[in-house]
């Protein structure tokens, strides 16, 4: 699933009259270069995209011959949110139908990274209700782990809050960790959402801290992970350096 539905205010003027998705990364969609990778890693054979901000030009541009091109072989359905933004959370949930057939990768489509997707598949377990793919990277905003790679909690270092079903949770005792926006996830999430109490609009970041009280929520490491937020301008440019550096000769 890649979740193109975000309003991208950061990305303005252009979202003003664009969805974020589109923003074009050395010549070409956002979305394209996620769908491509996705293909590439051969790791999925069927994607859902959802949509909400200028959700008939993402509809539009995936039925251009780029894109068509580019995705030739995959299975391609859109999620329509164009009634009301659901978040990460929310919008998996809505796309249920898509998705219960199987574990399934989720992916921001503003996350550029040479993320080795292969081997987080590889290291989910059905037994785990998701595995996250984090880093080393310093950030502001870190996901709390035990000494077995499980979520215990979250943790906001400019203002000290802790989120955990764990009364107490001390984060200096914890393995701190940056999420990449890239996660697989077993089927068994929708009925643990929902027994859970998620509905309509919710953070998928939420489901995991809430959930993982009663569900095996892990963490995979990559070493070496080179990740740019490219609904940032101020990272435009190091998205951009990923891709010619994943794709050389044609990354522009």
């Amino acid at each position: 699933m890649i979740f193109a539905a975000g309003l991208g205010m950061r990305l303005r003027p252009f979202t003003l009259t664009a969805p974020k998705a589109l923003y074009p990364l050395n010549g070409k969609p956002l979305l394209y270069w996620t769908v491509r990778k996705l293909k590439e890693s051969g790791t999925v054979d069927e994607i859902v995209v959802n949509v909400h901000h200028f959700a008939s030009r993402i509809v539009d541009y995936m039925g251009s011959e780029e894109f068509l091109s580019m995705s030739e072989g995959l299975e391609v359905n859109v999620s329509d949110e164009s009634g009301c933004l659901l978040e990460t959370g929310g919008g998996m949930l809505h796309a249920e139908k898509y998705l219960a057939g199987g574990r399934f990768l989720m992916y921001n489509a503003d996350i550029v990274s040479n993320a080795d997707l292969s081997a987080l598949c590889a290291s989910h377990a059905d037994a785990s209700l998701a595995t996250l793919l984090t880093s080393h990277r310093q950030t502001g905003r870190y996901l709390l782990f035990d000494d077995e790679m499980c979520l215990c909690g979250w943790y906001n270092t400019v203002t000290g809050e802790v989120r955990s079903p764990h009364a107490g949770l001390d984060p200096s005792r914890c393995l701190k960790l940056a999420f990449a926006g890239i996660h697989v996830a077993s089927p068994g999430i929708f009925d643990a959402a929902r027994r859970l109490g998620f509905s309509g609009k919710f953070s998928i970041t939420d489901l995991y801290v809430s959930a993982c009280a009663s569900y095996r929520i892990m963490g995979h490491v990559q070493d070496g992970l080179l990740l740019a937020d490219a609904g940032k301008p101020e990272n435009i440019g190091k998205a951009e350096r990923i891709l010619v550096g994943m794709y050389p000769g044609n990354g522009r």
